[in-house]
């Protein structure tokens, strides 16, 4: 019997790595056709994983043809660097140190003293960005790998739309339920009737890991530390696309950054962007820090536009942190470390002008699915990107709709709401401040697969958080 292991097997990685070269300018028709003539399929659409695996014939070549994708050359890449000292030099507007100064390439830049940065760290508003994560996250869960069609079906059904609250299952037709099923996991721990606490997800766990991070290694913490972490306190099985591929890749004596590049198609997803939160919420004030530091973290499992989603998140995060910000200047320092010419910068772009011009949110996020929904997988990164600005801009700063708004749009619903929640929860600062219907589920608890961890509380994480942002 075969183990069907979703995100890793060569025949499926050889259609992701295919539309990948399409996207980034890559001439791969000549491999494509070898492809195709030896009988090799196109990447599983919404799954992880193709039934049945491929035989040994198909999947030696599919890690050769990995290979000599691998060797093609991007014209998008010197609009698209990787390495920090050239993503700042392609940011012309590249934001100062908190403190007058120099601007360095490379720099993480923070206040200089703790006095300094307790002055800009607010407990009460990083409590409010773990619930606002929770809930985004948690709202977004049983309608993941769902097209918007069912989305939208499945809440209009219950007088759920524009989402002002948890979806359900009680007075859904049957034949609806059956068209559209809930996300087979998460179905049980999301849904309106069964939600008891916040339960383990991916989007949670990363910010947990990167306290641990902090904890242990401090602000200069290398990328070689986060993988040993990695190997320490993550289960393999709790990772996904990129982040699974780069795990495999630390077990087979592969270093970082080599870790993000080596048969990984999803180098470009939505991974490196869930993993930034805490980056920005330990740099209140501080967007190059904290871009520099989620740089350090991306790295090792992304590249290019998958790294700048990390950074523009952690940017962001870290002026709605510092609480002198509405959320348009937030997007706007976000976009301020992502190099201007890049795809990514290109989709921020996209989703906020879209978002001013409509006034409509179902007529914003239907064309932002005709600009990408044909040519990117759903947990893309530059999809994911457009929606998420768009989302916050339409919203303008209200809880609700910054989530309703993020997982209303489908795609990778439970990692766009969690974002969308942390945004929202720092800007409206205090957690007594979200609506109660949100956070009251939540139970002041959270489920994680992080050893030592479960069942860990909010004000708990909260508490963390400030300490590590006090940390000089």
């Amino acid at each position: 019997m075969s183990v069907r292991l979703t995100w890793v097997q060569p025949e499926d990685l050889v259609g992701h790595e295919l539309r990948q070269a399409a996207q980034d300018g890559r001439d791969a028709r000549e491999i494509a056709e070898r492809w195709r003539t030896a009988g090799g399929g196109p990447a599983p659409d919404r799954a992880g994983a193709s039934e049945p695996p491929a035989p040994p014939r198909l999947r030696a070549l599919a890690g050769e043809l990995l290979d000599e994708l691998a060797t093609l050359e991007s014209p998008l890449a010197a609009d698209e660097p990787t390495g920090l000292d050239a993503v700042i030099a392609a940011c012309p507007q590249w934001p100062g140190p908190p403190e007058t100064g120099p601007v360095l390439a490379g720099q993480d830049r923070r206040p200089t003293t703790v006095r300094d940065r307790a002055s800009s760290v607010d407990r009460d508003r990083l409590h409010a960005a773990w619930l606002g994560r929770a809930a985004g996250c948690l709202l977004g869960k049983p309608v993941e790998k769902l097209p918007l069609t069912g989305i939208r079906a499945l809440a209009r059904a219950t007088g759920n739309w524009p989402l002002t609250t948890w979806f359900t299952a009680h007075g859904v037709p049957a034949e609806l339920l059956a068209a559209h099923p809930w996300n087979r996991r998460s179905a049980p721990t999301s849904l309106a009737e069964n939600i008891d606490g916040m339960p383990e997800d991916d989007d949670l766990n990363y910010p947990l890991l990167t306290m641990l991070l902090l904890q242990r290694h401090g602000r200069t913490f290398t990328t070689a530390d986060l993988a040993r972490l990695w190997l320490d306190e993550l289960p393999a099985g709790r990772t996904f696309t990129a982040e699974r591929i780069a795990y495999g890749n630390l077990l087979a004596g592969i270093e970082p950054p080599e870790t993000a590049r080596f048969r990984n198609p999803f180098r470009e997803w939505i991974g490196a962007q869930i993993r930034a939160d805490a980056h920005g919420w330990t740099h209140p004030g501080d967007p190059a820090g904290a871009a520099a530091q989620a740089h350090r973290d991306a790295v090792l499992t992304h590249t290019a536009n998958g790294v700048y989603g990390a950074m523009f998140t952690a940017a962001a995060l870290a002026v709605a942190a510092g609480g002198e910000s509405d959320v348009h200047g937030c997007l706007a320092a976000g976009l301020r470390v992502v190099p201007p010419h890049s795809r990514y910068a290109r989709a921020v772009r996209l989703g906020i002008e879209t978002a001013r011009t409509e006034g409509e949110f179902d007529t914003v996020v239907d064309r932002l699915h005709a600009a990408y929904a044909d040519t990117h997988h759903w947990v893309h990164v530059l999809p994911n990107a457009a929606l998420l600005a768009a989302a916050l801009t339409h919203a303008d700063g209200d809880f609700t709709r910054s989530i309703g708004n993020a997982v209303s749009g489908g795609w990778d619903t439970d990692s766009n709401g969690a974002t969308a929640g942390s945004l929202a929860g720092l800007l409206a600062s205090t957690p007594t401040a979200l609506p109660d219907h949100w956070t009251a589920p939540l139970k002041n608890r959270l489920a994680t697969s992080v050893p030592g961890h479960d069942q860990t509380g909010f004000d708990t994480l909260a508490a963390l958080t400030h300490q590590e942002a006090l940390r000089p």
